[in-house]
């Protein structure tokens, strides 16, 4: 069990904010950190790897990383953390980096298979695919067989069909190591397929924690889905108007009265949502 009792402020472009922490996880649980930038799902992690300060207490299956007068170190926690960023040696080959964390080369084997790399175990991080290179980098995270496994966004730069291969990966890991994992996603689909809890957070503070079926599928009133989009543009189009919207990766179009076109403004961040088929936009809250 995690028990995270945390506190702590930070200073962002919009002033302020305060990070006010209290859950537990249970172990070999895999939660998912969600919210909107600047919510504090980064700053979290750092915590708990030790990377960052913060008032209050962290307690592991009974060991205290952090408390009133002792912070434990990050390279005494037994963590795995895996960036957006590879962080790889570019010195060193696939299997270097993995033995660098440790000299267990059957365990750097087993993993380089598990993840279809052992053909590229000498080959160096500059050769390799955005894939490849994050498939390394999840390996070293768990080279240490680490009690607690932090991921911020490790798939956010992949292309969707690598993504969903890194989740199989990253799903498969996770079970057979037993691992603890917390993991920072805005992708809803990453979320369902990975996690057994979801953690929502805005301006620090827990807002929604359930499965992932529970918060990701909840909706208003009588809505049948609900994303979020940026309005590219606002075209008049004979008596009606139609607004562009990007949602992720795909663009959409949805048409609106002169009254809904004078309420938004290009580059807004919008609700778009639908009842009985008919698409329709909504400020953000």
């Amino acid at each position: 069990m995690i028990d995270i009792n945390i506190h702590k402020i930070l200073h962002g472009s919009t002033g302020s904010m305060d990070l006010d922490i209290d859950i537990s996880i249970k172990e070999h649980e895999f939660v998912a950190l969600s919210g909107q930038s600047g919510s504090g799902k980064t700053t979290l992690l750092r915590i708990l790897a030790g990377l960052e300060e913060a008032d209050g207490s962290i307690n592991v299956n009974g060991d205290s990383w952090q408390n009133g007068t002792r912070v434990l170190a990050p390279q005494k926690r037994g963590i795995g953390f895996v960036f957006q960023e590879y962080a790889l040696f570019a010195n060193m080959s696939v299997e270097q980096n993995l033995l660098y964390v440790s000299k267990d080369r059957a365990l750097a084997k087993h993993l380089l298979k598990m993840t279809d790399l052992i053909e590229l175990k000498d080959r160096l991080p500059a050769t390799l695919s955005g894939g490849q290179k994050q498939r390394v980098s999840l390996c070293r995270a768990l080279m240490n067989r680490p009690k607690l496994l932090l991921m911020d966004e490790p798939l956010s730069a992949l292309d969707p069909a690598m993504r969903t291969k890194l989740q199989h990966d990253i799903l498969s890991l996770h079970k057979e190591f037993g691992t603890t994992t917390i993991m920072v996603s805005h992708d809803p689909s990453e979320i369902y397929r990975l996690a057994q809890r979801v953690i929502l957070l805005d301006q620090g503070k827990v807002i929604q924690d359930g499965i992932p079926k529970e918060v990701l599928l909840h909706a208003q009133g009588s809505q049948k889905f609900s994303l979020t989009g940026e309005v590219l543009d606002i075209i008049k189009a004979d008596v009606i108007h139609i607004a562009v919207v990007a949602i992720g990766q795909q663009i959409v179009e949805i048409v609106m009265d002169d009254a809904e076109a004078a309420m938004f403004n290009i580059g807004e961040q919008v609700q778009v949502s639908t009842k009985a088929f008919a698409p329709s936009l909504s400020h953000l809250k």
